[in-house]
């Protein structure tokens, strides 16, 4: 693990569930070490050569899904579902990680289709946002609520159900589902039926016990948190008056939200942010399911599908999703 800490002070964190430590050494991703203002491009650079992009043919799996690319008012976006499953189907409208400032919108649909789409019978659209700091906040959040919008009003023609739309994400994206389901309340619609926030970005102040309890030791610790978050606000970063689409922690008012599955590991850095953010709902009389497990660091199941707290999670997700869509 990299050594050292921030902010002064911090303690000792919570050990790493043996099994995911063992796939994290053997990954030897501790040995990237953070991400900061002056190795940002090179590590976007990097990203973008070596994380998979798979084509439509590739996704389609042998004929196992229907995949098309779609062009959503210039927002790019990746459609697919289970070959031969009858519609309209339940949507879920998923925005990739990779902290603002990294990732595609191909890269994470082959385990969305094999874990969560064909085990449910949905369709799955994958949002290609903006990355910063070359598209800094609203870029994301705007393209994410634009694509949407293009996709609810055309649901009939793509073969989905506009009453039984998820937004969801995993970390950036965890955080841009929680942005889009406060702005489709804020404008009125359109109106999604639940939010899948895994492991979700928050809190661009990155000041909780858990970002410094976990700085140095996390995947993604504060000091690759700090950058991404700068590269994506700018100025803006640290604002008090900052709105809650760019950072939805910063939002005073979470009533009138969507039914929230909330998801974060005991060892990582979102911690304490993610933990609040279920609080902030339950307080406002909304409804939110919460996990935090055990012994778990930022991408744990992304490390170690196959480790057993991963496959707990994948669990409780399926189990939430068809508890919701069942409604």
């Amino acid at each position: 693990m990299r050594g050292g800490s921030e902010g002064g002070g911090a303690a000792t964190p919570p050990p790493f569930d043996p099994e995911l430590s063992a796939a994290l050494t053997s990954a030897g991703a501790v040995a990237r070490g953070p991400v900061t203002p002056e190795n940002l491009a090179a590590w976007q650079e990097r990203d973008a050569a070596v994380r998979p992009r798979p084509t439509v043919e590739v996704l389609r799996d042998g004929g196992r899904f229907e995949v098309a690319e779609l062009d959503a008012s210039g927002v790019r976006l990746v459609s697919a579902r289970p070959t031969g499953a009858g519609g309209p189907l339940p949507l879920l409208y998923y925005l990739h990680g990779g902290g603002l400032i990294t990732g595609n919108a191909w890269s994470v649909l082959p385990r969305l289709l094999r874990e969560l789409a064909e085990p449910l019978g949905i369709a799955v659209i994958s949002v290609e946002y903006p990355l910063a700091p070359a598209a800094p906040y609203p870029a994301a959040v705007e393209a994410c609520f634009a694509g949407l919008r293009w996709t609810t009003d055309r649901a009939r023609r793509l073969g989905v159900d506009a009453g039984r739309v998820v937004v969801g994400g995993k970390s950036a994206g965890g955080g841009l589902a929680a942005a889009l389901a406060l702005l489709t309340r804020d404008r009125g619609g359109p109106a999604p039926v639940g939010q899948l926030l895994l492991s979700p970005m928050l809190d661009d102040r990155n000041n909780s016990f858990s970002a410094r309890q976990l700085a140095g030791h996390d995947t993604w610790d504060r000091t690759s948190n700090t950058t991404a978050w700068r590269a994506a606000l700018g100025e803006l970063h640290g604002a008090p008056e900052l709105p809650p689409y760019a950072a939805p922690a910063r939002a005073a008012d979470l009533s009138g939200l969507p039914p929230a599955y909330v998801e974060v590991g005991s060892a990582e850095t979102f911690r304490d942010e993610a933990v609040a953010y279920a609080d902030g709902i339950w307080r406002a009389g909304g409804e939110a399911e919460l996990h935090v497990w055990p012994g778990a660091f930022h991408g744990f199941d992304t490390f170690a599908p196959e480790a057993a707290l991963s496959r707990d999670a994948r669990d409780a997700r399926i189990r939430w999703l068809r508890r919701l869509l069942a409604r």
